[in-house]
């Protein structure tokens, strides 16, 4: 009896089905094994931002160049706008300029200026109001003096600013008599100054000349020093720095009342021979501003009733309207249009003092007879 023969291998070499085949040994390396290796289990797609899909990818734009164009674009259109302002700014002043004969901005800055500084001396501390007043008064006698002597007229210097400390002083610290005492010893020295001046040159000059000289020598002391002086009498009063700033105040709003009132609606001329840019329309525009701020100033800074005010405002608008026609007067005399040009935009010293100077007066007499309305 014949015993079964296991299976033989087939023809590649690979055991049987069956459970106990083994594999065959292979004859030739698998390369593709060696060289490529194994691939990686899949994993899941990367993920995929929605914009990404929708909107382009912008290009890169070099930051730092866009911003420095855009700066460059502004800081033109800047100048442009700047340039295009500065003409019609410059174009209205010198219509205003070729209309009142002053530069208008120039003359505010300047006022502003002076504005502040007499403010702050009257509000904090009064002697910082006399040394201002002083500095204010020597030039304005220098002014005075240097325009009279280009007249032809023989003016001393030195006793005119030997007055100026006298009478100041004497006004803010002495008692009336020392006041009125100083007055008369600074017109006696100016006039002996004067004919022993006279004297020592010896040029023969005519009687009726040494004469007018020893007047306006006179003249200058009693215009400027001592008028000026009776602002710091009425400062050393009780609350008189209040009332000083109160008339200051109105003579600066009547300037500018008339001013501006002169400029937008003057046509009729007020007095052509002594001033020829003033106008009545301007002095309607100062009688206006006038009331108005010395009914407020009386109300509110002075304790006065209302209608004080308007006493206060029409007094002073009056004398402030008499010392500049009068200073008018004086420099058409001489043949000058400014006392000097220290100040842009308003001339001399003494074109701004020629207001005031007369209304020093008048304020310290309104102060006597209205204070009584405000202690009842």
């Amino acid at each position: 009896m014949t015993e079964p023969q296991p299976d033989a291998p087939d023809a590649a070499g690979s055991a049987g089905d069956g459970p106990t085949a083994r594999p065959a040994t292979p004859t030739e390396p698998d390369w593709q094994s060696l060289v490529t290796p194994p691939a990686a289990e899949p994993s899941a797609p990367p993920e995929v931002k929605h914009e990404s899909l929708v909107t382009p990818v912008a290009p890169q734009v070099d930051q730092p160049a866009s911003f420095q164009a855009r700066v460059r674009a502004a800081r033109n259109e800047f100048e442009m706008h700047a340039a295009h302002a500065r003409d019609q700014f410059d174009e209205a002043n010198e219509r205003i300029k070729q209309r009142t004969g002053r530069d208008l901005f120039v003359a505010i800055a300047i006022g502003l200026g002076i504005g502040v500084v007499t403010v702050a001396s009257l509000v904090f501390v009064k002697w910082t109001f006399v040394l201002l007043g002083a500095a204010a008064v020597v030039l304005g006698v220098f002014e005075l003096s240097r325009a009279l002597q280009a007249g032809g007229r023989r003016v001393d210097l030195v006793p005119q600013l030997i007055a100026v400390p006298l009478l100041l002083v004497s006004g803010f610290v002495g008692d009336l008599w020392l006041h009125w005492s100083m007055l008369f010893t600074s017109i006696a020295l100016i006039i002996v100054w004067r004919l022993l001046a006279q004297m020592v040159a010896q040029d023969g000059r005519l009687y009726a000349d040494v004469l007018s000289d020893v007047v306006v020598s006179a003249f200058i002391t009693l215009y400027v020093t001592f008028l000026a002086s009776l602002a710091l009498v009425l400062l050393r009063e009780p609350g008189g720095e209040w009332w000083v700033l109160a008339f200051i105040i109105v003579v600066v709003v009547s300037d500018t009342g008339a001013y501006a009132a002169g400029v937008a609606f003057g046509r009729t001329p007020m007095a052509p021979r002594i001033s020829p840019k003033k106008t009545w329309e301007g002095f309607a525009g100062a009688v206006l501003a006038s009331l108005a701020a010395g009914a407020l100033l009386a109300h509110f800074m002075l304790g006065l009733p209302w209608w004080s005010g308007l006493i206060i405002g029409g007094v002073i608008m009056g004398t402030a309207t008499v010392g500049d026609l009068s200073e008018s007067m004086v420099k058409r005399d001489l043949g000058i249009k400014d006392m000097s040009s220290w100040l842009p935009g308003h001339g001399g010293v003494l074109d701004r003092l020629d207001s005031i100077l007369p209304s020093a007066t008048a304020a310290l007499t309104l102060h006597h007879l209205l204070v009584p309305l405000g202690a009842s």
